[in-house]
């Protein structure tokens, strides 16, 4: 319509001369521009399409295998490949002291439902005294394990790639496992197509996957101070720690391992519970039945990645 408002393309102080059903016309015709722009970069759309743009990259490689925790992220994209795959894409989950019986109990709820061609495996990242010396680097030598024996899988069953759901979001922590999946060629499908953890979650919900709403869960390992020897009873005392919050109603939580004391960091929504006198003499019983001498509560809260604070004041940052 080259009459009407809409395509008239009148600039503002022209729009004073005009009669006023004309104006009114021009302010509907605006307002229409800025919904169409507001729905072209509405989150949902933002996803989807970053979702199509991850179908388009699996759908190039001939054939692969996801290295598959069960947190959110890996999940979803064990879900993408086998959605665009099919059987050409296999999902594999390592299994050690550092990993949870109730990260595997999560990971099975997500099998059920997602219906992707999966294997367990074992690894002995704390046969390396590398790994068990707890250094900074600690997550490197966990990943360069988990990278080699799925190196050997694709060697021998003649798999092309191999992946992990590291997303766009994961450059702001400090994480040495990246090292290791460059030196090991893994691809990264989520960062490539640019999806952040908020999206996934979406996407994951979207397509019913009950990983889609899953806490942040690192290895039991990442509990321990850098320094601090990593050993099966010391990861055992730490799960069994969790699991007793777990028992207590908590849901976003982390039990730091300091000597005999467990560090208790709560989501911040969940700390005035905790700090009732009720729930807090529960919670000390309850972590010192699981093992711990002493027990403390983080006012901090929660926080992703708490023990890499050591790391900036070790360089005076």
């Amino acid at each position: 319509m080259p009459n009407s408002p809409c395509a008239s393309g009148v600039s503002i102080p022209e729009v004073r001369m005009l009669p006023r059903g004309a104006v009114g016309g021009i302010l509907v015709c605006a307002m229409k521009r800025l919904v169409h722009i507001h729905n072209e970069e509405s989150p949902t759309h933002a996803a989807d399409e970053k979702e199509q743009v991850l179908f388009s990259k699996l759908a190039n490689l001939p054939s692969l295998i996801v290295a598959l925790s069960g947190g959110a992220d890996s999940a979803y994209l064990a879900w993408a490949a086998h959605h665009v795959l099919g059987e050409r894409a296999l999902s594999v989950t390592a299994l050690s002291a550092s990993y949870s019986a109730y990260d595997r109990e999560q990971l099975e709820k997500f099998l059920q439902v997602a219906g992707v061609r999966h294997e367990f495996i074992e690894t002995h990242e704390l046969e390396n005294p590398a790994y068990r010396a707890n250094a900074s680097d600690r997550c490197y030598y966990c990943k360069d394990e988990l990278f080699s024996a799925l190196d050997q899988i694709a060697a021998n069953r003649r798999f092309a790639a191999i992946a992990y759901g590291v997303n766009a979001d994961d450059s702001s922590d400090f994480r040495p496992g990246h090292r290791a999946a460059h030196e090991h060629h893994i691809l990264t499908p989520l960062l490539e197509a640019q999806l952040r953890k908020s999206e996934i979650r979406f996407l994951s919900r979207r397509a019913g996957l009950p990983s889609w709403d899953r806490p942040a869960s690192a290895c039991l390992s990442s509990r321990l101070p850098y320094g601090t020897e990593v050993t099966a009873e010391r990861l055992s005392l730490v799960e069994r720690g969790e699991a007793a919050l777990r028992e207590l109603g908590f849901r976003q939580f982390r039990v730091r391992l300091h000597d005999d004391l467990a560090r208790i960091e709560l989501a911040p929504g969940q700390l005035p519970r905790a700090l009732t006198p009720e729930m807090a003499a529960a919670i000390a019983n309850a972590l010192k039945a699981a093992g711990f001498t002493y027990v403390a509560l983080d006012l901090e809260g929660y926080r992703q990645g708490s023990l890499n604070e050591t790391l900036a004041k070790s360089q005076g940052t």
